[in-house]
């Protein structure tokens, strides 16, 4: 994966099988993403799955710069954290479920969305869709019954860390008033092609 500073990114992957089996395993996540991606990207919005995971993050310059390792030369920084969360992740749910392997059975995406210009509302309708996930999942109903997504720090339901609010409303057009109604609306599919 290759970032740019100040760019935005939907990263994430994908699993054929069940990587958070209890609230704990999805605390765990979050503190190692809190460690090693917060402080190279400021996130604007994230939701972890029972198979899988989204974030929207605006890469900043510690997160682009290049590091010199013996096995890969010229790594940036935040691919390499990317790379630690996911590996140390699955190290210790292997050890907890006393399994072996992969966890994550895809590589991880990170699409840059700042470059479609055929739609002009790829930021907001990635945002939402993060958001929307789990009920289109069929996880829950309502959208603030998930409880690991940051439309509770959007709706003020939790008073959260890992997101940039200022960041997020100053560069998606969110309705802070009407944020519930705003973020229940329907996707139109075709646009949301362009997030993948």
């Amino acid at each position: 994966m290759l970032f740019e500073e100040e760019k935005t990114y939907h990263i994430y992957n994908r699993s054929n099988e069940v990587v958070f089996y209890n609230r704990s395993n999805y605390i765990y996540f979050l503190k190692k993403v809190n460690r090693l991606i917060r402080p190279y990207a400021d996130i604007l919005a994230w939701c972890l799955m029972p198979n899988h995971f989204h974030f929207l993050i605006v890469v900043n310059a510690k997160g682009s710069q290049r590091i010199s390792e013996l096995h890969r030369p010229q790594v940036q920084q935040l691919s390499k954290n990317l790379g630690s969360l996911l590996s140390s992740y699955t190290r210790a749910i292997n050890k907890e479920q006393q399994r072996r392997g992969k966890l994550f059975a895809h590589n991880t995406k990170a699409k840059c969305l700042n470059d479609i210009t055929q739609n002009d509302n790829i930021l907001d309708n990635c945002f939402h869709y993060i958001h929307q996930n789990p009920v289109r999942s069929g996880l829950c109903e309502n959208l603030l019954d998930w409880e690991f997504c940051s439309v509770l720090d959007y709706a003020d339901k939790r008073n959260g860390k890992l997101v940039n609010k200022q960041l997020a409303y100053e560069t998606i057009h969110i309705d802070t008033d009407n944020f519930l109604t705003q973020s229940n609306i329907l996707l139109d599919e075709r646009l949301l092609k362009d997030i993948f």
